[in-house]
Order: C-alpha cells, then sequence, then structure tokens
C-alpha cells in the first residue's frame, strides 16, 4: 500500500515542489530588481533624518512610517535590504568556494588525508554558524564580516558535497569507468560538472539564506554593518527601545529579511539549508 500511495502521490508532490522552487526564484528576482533600482524607488538617501515627523505610523505620506529621527521608513528599508543582499552575495561565493567545491575536491583525496578534513571539518559542522562567524570577526576585525558569514556557512556546505561525492565514487557507474582505465582526475572532473551543474542553484539559493541570517544577527548583536550603512539587523537594532509603541519600526525590516529567507528558502526546494 504504502508503495503504491507513493507513486500515486509523487506527481502532485513534485510538482508542488517545482511550483515552490519557482515562486522562490520569482521572489529573489523582485528582490533583485528592488535592490538594483534602490536608490531610484527610494523617496529618500540612505540615513536622511528629519524627512517626517518623529516615530510617526504608517499613513498615505509614509507607507512604511518614520523612525526616531524622522526618516522615512520605506526608504531605510529599502537601502538597508541592498545593504543586506549587497553583503550576502559575496557571502554566499564564499560559502560555495570554501564549502560546496572544497568538500567536492577533498573526498576525492588520498583517503588518510580525506578522512582528517572530513573529521575536522564535520567538529566545525557541528558549532552553530553564528558562533563561528563571530570568532571569525574577533580573530580578525569588524570589516570581515562577509566573509566571516560565508565561511561560517561553510562547513556544513563541505560535509554535504563531501558525502555527495563519496556517493558517487562509490556508484556502479564510477567503478565501471575506473575498470576500463579512466583516470580519477578525469572522473573527478566529470562528477564535478554535472554536481554543479545540477546543484548549483540550489546549494546558491541555500547559502544565500544562510549567510543572511548570520549577517543579519552579527550587526543585529553589533559586530556587523557600520552605521550610517545599516542593513537590515541593524535596523531591527535600532528599534529596540521602540518597538512596542512604534511597532513599524521594526516590524518592516524584519518582515524583509523574512521574505528574503523564504523566498530563499523556496528557491532552494525546502531543503535543509547551511546550520546558521
Amino acid at each position: 500500500m504504502s508503495l503504491t500511495a507513493a507513486t500515486s502521490t509523487s506527481p502532485g508532490a513534485s510538482s508542488l515542489h517545482v511550483l515552490l522552487r519557482v515562486a522562490g526564484w520569482v521572489g529573489l528576482g523582485l528582490i533583485a530588481v528592488a535592490v538594483s533600482l534602490s536608490d531610484f524607488l527610494a523617496a529618500a538617501p540612505a540615513n536622511a533624518t528629519a524627512i517626517g515627523p518623529l516615530l510617526h505610523p504608517p499613513s498615505a505620506d509614509f507607507r512604511f512610517g518614520t523612525d526616531m529621527l524622522g526618516r522615512d521608513m520605506l526608504s531605510e528599508t529599502l537601502h538597508a535590504l541592498s545593504a543586506t543582499v549587497r553583503a550576502a552575495l559575496p557571502a554566499t561565493l564564499t560559502t560555495l568556494v570554501a564549502g560546496a567545491l572544497f568538500g567536492f575536491v577533498a573526498a576525492r583525496l588520498p583517503r588518510g588525508l580525506a578522512a582528517a578534513l572530513r573529521g575536522t571539518i564535520g567538529i566545525l559542522a557541528s558549532l552553530p554558524a553564528l558562533l563561528l562567524a563571530l570568532l571569525i570577526i574577533g580573530l580578525w576585525a569588524r570589516g570581515w564580516a562577509g566573509v566571516a558569514a560565508g565561511l561560517s556557512a561553510a562547513p556544513y556546505a563541505f560535509v554535504r558535497a563531501f558525502e555527495r561525492a563519496r556517493g558517487q565514487e562509490r556508484a556502479t557507474h564510477s567503478e565501471y569507468a575506473r575498470a576500463t582505465g579512466i583516470s580519477a582526475s578525469t572522473l573527478m572532473r566529470r562528477d564535478l560538472t554535472y554536481e554543479f551543474s545540477d546543484t548549483i542553484l540550489s546549494s546558491a539559493a541555500r547559502a544565500l539564506a544562510a549567510v543572511a541570517i548570520v549577517l543579519s544577527t552579527i550587526s543585529f548583536l553589533g559586530f556587523g554593518a557600520v552605521p550610517p550603512h545599516r542593513d537590515l539587523g541593524l535596523m531591527i537594532a535600532a528599534a529596540k527601545p521602540y518597538v512596542l509603541h512604534a511597532w513599524w519600526t521594526a516590524a518592516f525590516p524584519a518582515l524583509m529579511l523574512t521574505l528574503l529567507i523564504l523566498f530563499a528558502r523556496l528557491a532552494a526546494g525546502l531543503d535543509e539549508g547551511e546550520r546558521a
């Protein structure tokens, strides 16, 4: 019964999975448009004060209200979204290179070295990404927040890629290829091409969600973005004293951050993301 049920429901589940991924990529596309046009869409420059009354609630004149310095919250949220995404993109690339790519290649190294790398990075993968990011920032500097976020998400991406590469190495087609005399380097190039052509978009979306969480959290804690270059995490942190009587100062940046992470997770097919 279970096999029949799974077979009968799999087409519908697959269609829903594809639909969710498409919705995620459409959402990320809209965010990309908002980021690229943020200076045009925003009614005021970043960090422009006294645009309106202090802590004015959402209205026809100020769609997202104003904050404690009279800044237009809609404009500030757009600028902060742009700052978050622009910091997240190089961090995502760092995760893909230091995590996914390195993990896939490491699985093809001599077994002793591969096992040592897998064990060491596996320990790092068991730690919270936020803790790793704060440690990296503490060892280097606050300006390395983007790199720290990317490296903090890299261990889990490494483990995922390492295990997939090991699975491919043990597959029947790989054993047959080795038996016919195809070299290990040729097999690695072939598998690497297929691996990234099949999974690069999902891996990038997972990494984007993870680094967005880390970047916003370290900014919220005061270790990330530096004013006046505020990101969403720093906007939420600045709104803490006013959140009970001016909810919009935190709600709209938090909503935008939630949408960014949600769209990235949907684009990855709701696969388990790199741990944050």
